[in-house]
């Protein structure tokens, strides 16, 4: 008999993290398919020299039943013939099915019900040349693959699930061969239809297959249901991170217009002692463009002090943040640079750590280490 119904809780569990790497096949790889050597010249095991006309030689064996010494019982009556020492040794399942078969004239009985009477042919026409036709593959996909993992027929079973990763999925029957997966331990298959549910969720979800499978395993649906959710919640928390680390990318290329300002000048604002040329080249810092007007603001605002206009708050806080860079305050041109450095040993526990913590991400953000305005061992500091 051959029925796979039940999918028992706790057995094959979902998966509710999304592994970022599909397993491999099992199985060696061949390097070389012309001689079925390796690089260094040893026979290769996953190599295969039977001829076609070998292969021939098998399948006409099977169709004409020559000296068969076994009938396959299947649904409707039907009826194959084959032989028992070819089953059994391409099937361990096989062999001890045929151990305990009855015998009459030398003629041993086995059934395989539960699927189509073709599918059982293509299987055990399999057993013998390990080919099949396309069509056959793709009509008999799923009973092939529950046959090949309840007679334990690997090579079979490999192929059904290529073919199944390589065009038989879909969105209207994903679901079932998600089912059918966990219950044959197809783990890569397995991981491939959560992906794709998840991927294409709000479809799978108006599928018939969904709607059986909530009915008759309501366990399974509770946990892919979860599954989409984490993985939705992963989605959201790397999209945040995303945008954080333009934030900090942006801070970064602050400092460094800043720098660039007061240090060397920028088209028409730099420090006293700079003359500046008629006809500059563009400048290369994006940030210079709004932290001129800003610095220009800054300037010539009345009410700069912290707290009493926004614009002025935000340079506050780029030259602080400058300062906490600032690998050596005593030669920087920046404004304030050295007044900052005092002023953080003054302030509370509680914004130090906020502001190491803004650093940090910025640093890991960029990478900075050997800047022209950070040194190596003041990032080195900064981890401590």
């Amino acid at each position: 008999m051959c029925k796979v119904d039940t999918i028992h809780e706790g057995s094959a569990p979902v998966s509710k993290e999304v592994s970022r790497t599909i397993p491999p096949w099992p199985g060696p790889v061949t390097n070389n398919f012309h001689k079925g050597l390796s690089i260094d010249g040893s026979p290769q095991r996953g190599y295969s020299c039977v001829s076609t006309a070998t292969k021939d030689s098998w399948e006409r064996l099977f169709d004409e039943g020559y000296r068969a010494d076994v009938s396959v019982n299947t649904d409707d009556g039907g009826i194959i013939y084959a032989h028992a020492n070819i089953l059994g040794m391409a099937s361990p399942a096989m062999k001890g099915l045929l151990k305990q078969s009855s015998r009459f004239h030398r003629q041993r009985s086995i059934s395989i019900l539960g699927v189509p009477h073709d599918a059982v042919r293509v299987f055990i026409r399999f057993l013998y040349s390990s080919c099949y036709e396309k069509k056959e593959m793709e009509e008999f996909v799923v009973h092939l693959l529950v046959l090949s993992h309840v007679y334990m027929v690997p090579q079979l079973k490999q192929e059904c699930e290529k073919k199944l990763e390589h065009g038989l999925l879909t969105t209207e029957n994903v679901v079932d061969i998600f089912q059918l997966a966990l219950l044959c331990d197809a783990p890569r298959l397995s991981l491939i239809c959560h992906r794709m549910i998840l991927k294409n969720f709000k479809t799978v979800c108006t599928t018939t297959g969904w709607k059986v499978m909530k009915k008759s395993h309501p366990a399974l649906e509770k946990e892919l249901v979860e599954s989409m959710i984490e993985e939705d919640n992963r989605q959201k928390e790397r999209i945040k991170k995303v945008n954080e680390r333009k934030i900090y990318l942006l801070l970064y290329e602050a400092m460094e217009a800043l720098v660039h300002i007061y240090k060397d000048g920028c088209q028409t604002i730099g420090p006293s002692d700079k003359d500046f040329e008629e006809n500059q080249a563009p400048c290369k810092y994006v940030a210079c463009k709004g932290l001129e007007l800003l610095v220009r603001h800054f300037a010539g605002c009345k009410l700069r002090v912290p707290g009493g206009c926004i614009h002025c708050k935000r340079m506050w806080q780029l030259l602080e943040l400058h300062s906490r860079l600032c690998a050596n305050s005593h030669t920087c041109r920046v404004p304030l640079c050295r007044n900052f450095k005092e002023r953080i040993k003054k302030q509370s526990k509680k914004d130090e750590i906020r502001w190491k913590m803004l650093v940090k991400k910025i640093l890991r953000t960029k990478r900075i280490a050997g800047a022209p305005f950070i040194s190596s061992a003041k990032v080195s500091s900064l981890w401590q």
